[in-house]
């Protein structure tokens, strides 16, 4: 087997568990080419070459797989999603371990899934998203993490949060497959996988595969008004308390812009950015093929089949 790993320097911790999953994983005659990047070398320059190997490693947090998939858009090559970031968040929509014996042994079995990717294009910019992007607080939150996910890990996110209750509030004009609608809030989040940390959903539906973006307005004038709903959707990952509540508005939609007044950043898979709005985000059906477990494909298999009952 030839394979490529594409390793994240700056990504988590810092640990070295890509350097087990090499060892486990390697036997006589194969070929392992390791790639580094610290945000320098473009991820072009380092998948120039993806097409000739069996399959690409990519190590780091989800804003790394996200760049890493996009890159790959729609050339079927295969890619392990090799969780070292801080959240982690889409290994755990797949269900895939973290431990590097175990994702030798997914590796092995080679299974393999093809998933939607969201892609946003934004001026002269474009950039795709595997898992969620947004702008406004969700932005914030992103950027005011960043200073202490390797200290705090995944409550780095909930402590940002909890640190900015009164974020901008705007007057937003969307655009969802040519309709336009009218609202306000203090942010936006499209998503594509939809499940965060303690089994929260932000979206109703975690349905990667069927050409839809979900969109989420927040529409409370501060953090502390959200709380009933995240408790609702907690207790209730129906999404149906939640919309009593009355806080957030979801729509779905393949290809949205998004207008703020004032003007809002914006943020993807955690990364967040100097992008602001306005913006347009689409979704890529089937773009991207990962290799999963068997419990990966049974899971969307079965989400599939209830979606369209």
């Amino acid at each position: 087997m030839k394979v490529l790993v594409i390793h994240n320097l700056g990504s988590g911790y810092g640990e070295g568990a890509i350097y087990d999953f090499i060892r486990t994983y390697s036997v006589d005659g194969d070929s392992v080419t390791m790639r580094f990047f610290n945000g320098i070398t473009p991820f072009s320059e380092l998948l120039k070459d993806a097409k000739d190997f069996d399959f690409v490693v990519a190590c780091g947090g989800d804003g790394t797989i996200a760049t890493i998939s996009y890159e790959l858009r729609n050339t079927n090559i295969p890619i392990l999603p090799f969780p070292a970031g801080t959240a982690n968040l889409l290994a755990m929509n797949l269900l895939s371990p973290s431990e590097p014996h175990a994702l030798t042994k997914l590796a092995d079995q080679a299974n393999t899934m093809l998933f939607d990717l969201g892609e946003i294009e934004c001026k002269d910019t474009k950039v795709g998203f595997t898992m969620m992007a947004g702008c406004g607080y969700d932005q914030l939150i992103m950027s005011n993490a960043r200073r202490k996910k390797r200290l705090l890990g995944p409550i780095a996110y909930f402590e940002a949060a909890l640190t900015n209750p009164a974020p901008q509030v705007s007057e937003f004009a969307i655009t969802i497959d040519g309709k336009t609608i009218q609202s306000s809030g203090i942010g936006v989040v499209l998503t594509n996988f939809s499940k965060i940390q303690f089994d929260l959903m932000v979206s109703d539906k975690n349905l990667p595969r069927d050409g839809m973006l979900d969109l989420v307005v927040l529409k409370t004038k501060n953090a502390v008004e959200l709380l009933p709903t995240v408790f609702a959707k907690a207790v209730d990952h129906s999404g149906d308390l939640a919309k009593k509540i009355g806080a957030v508005e979801v729509y779905r939609g393949r290809e949205i812009t998004i207008d703020a007044e004032p003007a809002m950043l914006l943020e993807y898979d955690g990364e967040a950015t100097q992008l602001s709005t306005p913006f347009t985000a689409r979704c890529l059906p089937g773009a991207v093929r990962y290799i999963v477990s068997e419990e990966c494909i049974k899971m969307f298999a079965s989400k599939e089949k209830a979606s369209e009952e």
